[in-house]
């Protein structure tokens, strides 16, 4: 019997505590215990983001949060800057156009992120805009945004900064005070480690004023109405009880550890791994590389669909392909949540195993050999 483990970005593996927590007897969201899981997991949320805002939790995915922010942000009278430089970029876009949110799309080169240089020359070529929407960690790509140079832009032009950091919540710096993030995004199945279900987004007291003064066709993700009950620590609607048990011991177990040695250790997890795969010839895909997740161009003559097949069915090990237009050029790994060096060194080994099998030449253990190299070295 193979143990699978998960390498996708997202779902990411859960820790069998997190499962035992969620299984244990199903509680009633209407009592004081059910409060008190909610103010603690509000407060432990805002360590995370490295905020003092308010974090909204909601049942639902990423898209949902997102969703919430963008439209309730822009409502008439507001122009929106969407950054589009990936698959979950795309997604935004298509949010703005779906409520008829005025907006310019900015597209930039797949694999490469968004620098504060490209949002500084597209609000100075339009004066109206006054929101910017940008993914941190384009997962898709796994290309890196520039988000604290881009935050410096927007506070300085009094405008809403609206991120997506469903890929780097939890696993790579984030500062949402520090950087002037206005709206922060992420979702459970993440840096988390819990399965899908849950969608956060943390808003500023800037973002607040803009959502209180607008008016927008929504209802189920009215950010306004989750404030309202999070006053008594309470939830609007039905939420995923036995996915916010599992949160906070998600939480618990990442403030215990520290944010600063979470992040470092998903920065060792990318280091190792793309030495690894430079090692065995193969190339990084984006120009602006994130630690969250590594994509890796497939080379030529291997088949990026079963190799991604064979790896789970002859090794066990789940990793990603890519999307759009992609799909069947680059492979993922992710390096959030519930994953460490010993993992990562044995999934490297089943990628040099599976690409001798395609007779993709190479020197066999090369790639693991750089790995263990870079984890000696940081375990000194």
């Amino acid at each position: 019997m193979k143990k699978i483990r998960l390498f996708t970005p997202g779902p990411t593996m859960v820790p069998e505590d997190v499962l035992l927590e969620m299984a244990r007897p199903m509680e009633h969201h209407r009592t004081a215990a059910y409060r008190e899981w909610v103010k603690e997991a509000h407060g432990l949320l805002q360590y995370i983001y490295q905020t003092k805002a308010t974090v909204i939790t909601l049942a639902g995915s990423g898209t949902a949060a997102a969703e919430a922010a963008i439209v309730g942000c822009c409502s008439k009278g507001h122009k929106a800057l969407v950054v589009d430089n990936g698959k979950f970029a795309e997604r935004w876009v298509k949010v703005c156009a779906a409520f008829g949110i005025e907006h310019t799309r900015l597209p930039i080169e797949w694999g490469r992120g968004a620098k504060a240089a490209d949002i500084q020359k597209a609000m100075d070529a339009d004066k109206s805009i006054d929101t910017v929407i940008v993914v941190h960690s384009e997962t898709s790509t796994a290309a890196l945004s520039d988000i604290q140079g881009i935050g410096k832009i927007t506070r300085d032009r009094n405008a809403i900064l609206i991120a997506d950091g469903i890929t780097a919540i939890g696993a790579i710096p984030a500062k949402m005070d520090e950087w002037g993030v206005d709206c922060y995004i992420t979702g459970s199945q993440k840096a988390f480690m819990l399965p899908p279900g849950l969608a956060f987004v943390a808003v500023s007291d800037k973002a607040w004023q803009r959502i209180d003064s607008g008016k927008m066709p929504i209802l189920y993700n009215d950010l306004k109405a989750y404030r309202k009950s999070l006053s008594d620590w309470d939830v609007p609607y039905t939420p995923a009880i036995t996915l916010v048990r599992g949160l906070l011991w998600s939480l618990r177990s990442m403030k215990e550890r520290g944010i600063e040695n979470v992040w470092s250790e998903t920065s060792l997890m990318a280091k190792a791994t793309r030495a690894a795969v430079e090692a065995i010839g193969l190339k990084i895909y984006p120009k602006d590389p994130v630690d969250s997740v590594t994509a890796v161009l497939v080379p030529q003559g291997v088949d990026e669909s079963a190799l991604r097949k064979t790896m789970r069915s002859k090794h066990g090990f789940q990793i990603a392909g890519g999307q759009g237009d992609l799909t069947g050029k680059i492979i993922r790994f992710s390096h959030m949540g519930y994953v460490d060096m010993f993992d990562t060194i044995g999934v490297l080994a089943a990628l040099e195993m599976t690409l001798a099998a395609q007779n993709y030449k190479f020197s066999m253990g090369a790639g693991v050999a750089a790995a263990q190299k870079v984890f000696a070295e940081a375990v000194k």
